[in-house]
Parts: structure tokens; C-alpha cells; sequence
């Protein structure tokens, strides 16, 4: 057989001496381990137990704990916390132990004794001294793949690790999940069963190679198709509805400049730092006077291309989870047509909305300041992901209807803080994106009688042409700079607005 011939054929060949460390998978909640440490050291190796092993039984023996380390044991109930100096009998009945204080004398002292016991011992950046590594470990539902490096580089196996987050999909449990249905259906002889779940193995192998190649190209029919039909909609309203827009080659209307150099300058912000372009246009068209139905519908009209081409790059890279897709677009385009018509049916009382949707717009530049404030700390990743997939969708496209933009605000950055994937989450929303901005948009151009069109192929056309070079700009500049400043503007103008209103009165 030819997987006995493989480990055969690897056994005879020459030993490469580099790397001889055994990897195993340890079911921590079978054994009892000791943590000697309770600083930044202690909570990054009890982190990494704890993420992998929730019911793992450890005690902590150290005399000072950080705050930190408490807040995590109190989630944990097989974990015990002992304040206070090591002592000898702390190691009764310990079967791993793992030190991790800034004491080396007592590092050694520990493994001495630890060693006259047969413990095994593991010791924080000192490789000489550990019987075992804790690596670097990726997971992915039920797959998990540990990486070593020897104790050479643990930063090389974070890379490493990273890489590895980023290229296997989401999907893959749902892989193993079928293989082992399918494994449990299974009879006959050892050699039958391999030979089977090669097969199968090959098949999908085979199928995912394939798959996207072809819906690939179904959905680059969509979406081009797509933007055909509905551009030659709107020039159609455009033209029925716009007497001056017959007139164009003659007479441009000069507003028509300013919503050019906006849409450029938003869409170059918006590839610096990935967000803002909904806000950013809204708030600058409710500053040159436009009704808040009016501004979104512009706003998203512009939109419709520009996310269309990033949804379907994202999904030629593999970068969109589809079932995630499916979870999301639905309700976030009945939110979206529900929130574009209930705010168009509002249109004659834009004097009243218009100082609301400033509000909205004003809470979302004090969160993006927010985020320039706190890019560089150190975030807590999220431990379970978040499941209500739906209702996020619904609630997503319904602002981002009223208030000209937020889905990628608000679906986005939920997705990424409740334990997301990035890259997936990323690649996800912008292609729902395209049919959240397509549907809103149709709603609102059957639902407002006057377009104003001077603002529509301002943005359309600035943010195009800003597009294909907003990326290499956005590597010069600093995105906290961009942030920050973005931030303060939209705030600015924002309480500009509101201040307006109540002086009205």
C-alpha cells in the first residue's frame, strides 16, 4: 500500500538533525499543572493553555498576580490561584510544570527538583533548560496544527502562525465534519477504509479547485451585467427627470466640482484605512444642502461599482466565507430597502431628519476618532465568535440606508471583535456591500421624484478615478493621521449642522 510505503521510504532516508523534537496533542484536563508566575509572562503561557484546553486543571503559585491573569482565572473553574511565594510541596501531585517569572536562580531550582520527581518542565525563554515547547498553534474549528521552530524563534513561528490563520478557510471544519461522517459509514478492512477516504479526500480537493473558477465567473456575470442595467436606469431617470441634465455638454452645474473633489478625496481615505466613505460623503452633502434621502441615495449610487469590483476580487481570491455571505445579504437588503424607503417617505421633512442623520453621523466620527486613538494598544481578541448573524444584517443595512453609510462600521468591525476571521469578514461585506448599495439605491430612485444628479456624478466619478491609486497613497500615510483627522471633521461639521437647526428655531 502506498501509505505504508511513504512512512517506510521516510524512515529509511537520512535523519536530518535539525529539528528532533516528538510533537503530541496533550488533553490537559487529564493532567494536573503548575504555573510558577503570575506576570506578563505568566498570562501569555496561560492564555495559550486556556484557548486550547478550557477544562485544562492548573494551579498558580506566585507572589504577585496581575490584574489581568485574575480577570481570566475567575472565567475558568479548574483553575486555582495561590498567592505567595513557591514552596517544595507545591509540586505534589503536579504533572507538567511551566515557569514563567524573571528568576532564573528559581527557575533553576524549580527543574531540579521538578527533574528528581520525573515531572516534565517547561521553561519560559530558556530553551536549555525545557523538556517540552509550547508552540505557536493555529486553530480551526477541530483542526489545530502545532508549529516549532526548535525554541530558536518564537517570532518566526508567529509569523509563521499568522500565514497560516490567513490561508487556511473557515470552512474546513465543515470539511472534517463530512469526512468523519463519512468515516463513520465506513466498512471492511483498514486498507478498504484508506483507500476510500483517499478518494474522497482527492474529490474535494479537486471540487474546491474548480468551484471557484466557475462561480467566479457566474458572479463577474452578475454584478457587470448588474451595473449595466441599472447605470442605463439611472440615466434614463436622469435624463426624464433633469431638464438640465440634456443640457450637460452645455451647461454643468458648478456644485458638480465640488461632490468631484469629495468623492476623490473620500475614496482615497477610504483605501487608507479601509472605512469612512459613507460618513464622510454624507456629511459633506448635508453640509452643501442636500436632503438626507437624497445625500444616501447619492452615496450609495456611488458606491455600487467600486464595491461590486472589490466584492468580486475578494471572491476570485477566496476571501469571501459563503456562508456567512448568505447570513448577512438577505437581511441586510431588507434592512437597507426598509430603511431607504421609511427615510425617502420622509423626504418633505428633511428640515427635521437632516439634524438627526448629523447626529448619526456625529456619533460615527467620535467612534472612528476612538479608533485612531486606540489603533496601536493591544487588543483582546474575542474567545467565542459571534453567532447572530441575521439581526447584524438587518440592523447594518437599515442605518446604512438612513444615515448614507455604517455597514462596514458597524457589520465589519462586530464581525472582527466577536472572533471573525479578518480577511473573511473583510472580503464578506464587501460583496454584500454591492447588493445592500444596489437595492437601497433602486429604492430610493423609485421613491424620490427630483435626483440630484450634480452630486451623484460627482462621487461617481471622483471615486472612480481616485481607485486605482488610493492604495499605493495610502502606504505613505500614517492611517492613525488619517483617522484622527477624518474624525475631527466629521464631528465639526456635524455639530455645525445640529447648532444650525437649533438656532432655527
Amino acid at each position: 500500500m502506498d501509505l505504508f510505503k511513504d512512512k517506510t521510504d521516510l524512515l529509511n532516508k537520512e535523519v536530518d538533525n535539525g529539528n528532533e523534537l516528538f510533537p503530541i496533542f496533550l488533553k490537559l484536563q487529564n493532567f494536573q499543572t503548575l504555573l510558577v508566575g503570575g506576570g506578563n509572562v505568566g498570562l501569555e503561557k496561560l492564555s495559550a493553555m486556556l484557548v486550547n484546553s478550557p477544562q485544562a486543571k492548573i494551579t498558580i503559585v506566585a507572589d504577585r498576580f496581575l490584574d489581568e491573569v485574575k480577570t481570566l482565572v475567575n472565567q475558568y473553574p479548574a483553575v486555582n490561584i495561590i498567592e505567595r511565594r513557591f514552596e517544595d510541596k507545591d509540586l505534589d501531585g503536579a504533572e507538567l510544570v511551566i515557569l514563567a517569572t524573571d528568576n532564573k536562580e528559581l527557575h533553576h531550582y524549580i527543574r531540579t527538583l521538578a527533574k528528581a520527581k520525573g515531572i516534565l518542565v517547561n521553561v519560559a525563554d530558556t530553551p536549555d533548560l525545557c523538556d517540552f515547547y509550547l508552540g505557536s498553534i493555529v486553530k480551526k474549528g477541530n483542526l489545530k496544527i502545532a508549529i516549532s521552530t526548535n525554541g530558536k524563534s518564537p517570532t518566526v513561528a508567529k509569523r509563521i502562525k499568522e500565514v497560516l490563520n490567513e490561508g487556511i478557510p473557515e470552512e474546513i471544519n465543515d470539511t472534517l465534519d463530512q469526512i468523519n461522517k463519512l468515516r463513520e459509514t465506513l466498512t471492511g478492512d483498514f486498507a478498504n477504509k484508506i483507500k476510500v477516504l483517499n478518494q474522497a479526500t482527492a474529490s474535494l480537493v479537486n471540487e474546491k479547485q474548480k468551484e471557484p473558477a466557475i462561480s467566479a465567473k457566474a458572479l463577474s456575470w452578475l454584478i457587470w451585467s448588474t451595473v449595466l442595467v441599472f447605470t442605463a436606469v439611472i440615466f434614463y431617470v436622469i435624463w426624464q427627470q433633469e431638464p438640465a441634465f440634456r443640457e450637460y455638454v452645455e451647461t454643468i452645474n458648478p456644485t458638480f466640482y465640488w461632490f468631484l473633489a469629495a468623492g476623490f478625496i473620500f475614496a482615497m481615505i477610504d483605501g487608507a484605512i479601509g472605512m469612512s466613505y459613507g460618513v464622510t460623503s454624507t456629511t459633506f452633502s448635508l453640509s452643501m444642502g442636500i436632503p438626507p434621502a437624497s445625500a444616501s441615495m447619492a452615496v450609495h449610487i456611488s458606491e455600487i461599482l467600486s464595491n461590486g469590483i472589490a466584492g468580486w476580487m475578494h471572491f476570485k481570491m477566496g476571501n469571501v466565507n459563503k456562508k456567512l455571505f448568505k447570513l448577512l445579504v438577505i437581511p441586510g437588503i431588507i434592512g437597507a430597502v426598509t430603511g431607504a424607503y421609511i427615510l425617502s417617505s420622509l423626504e418633505h421633512y428633511s428640515h427635521y431628519t437632516k439634524p438627526l442623520i448629523s447626529l448619526y453621523t456625529l456619533i460615527l466620527g467620535i467612534v472612528i476618532l476612538r479608533k485612531a486613538i486606540i489603533i496601536n494598544k493591544k487588543k483582546v481578541k474575542a474567545t467565542k465568535k459571534i453567532t447572530n448573524i441575521k439581526p447584524l444584517g438587518f440592523f447594518g443595512g437599515f442605518i446604512d440606508a438612513v444615515g448614507g453609510g455604517g455597514w462596514g462600521s458597524i457589520v465589519l468591525s462586530s464581525l472582527i471583535a466577536g472572533g471573525r476571521n479578518a480577511r473573511y469578514s473583510l472580503g464578506t461585506v464587501k460583496l454584500s456591500r454591492f447588493f445592500i448599495a444596489l437595492m437601497s439605491s433602486l429604492t430610493f430612485v423609485t421613491m424620490l421624484n427630483g435626483l440630484q444628479w450634480y452630486a451623484v456624478a460627482g462621487l461617481v466619478i471622483g471615486s472612480a478615478i481616485a481607485s486605482p491609486i488610493a492604495a499605493k497613497v495610502s502606504n505613505r500615510i500614517s492611517a492613525k493621521t488619517i483617522m484622527v483627522s477624518v474624525g475631527i471633521i466629521v464631528i465639526a461639521v456635524s455639530i455645525r449642522s445640529i447648532i444650525k437647526f437649533l438656532m432655527a428655531f
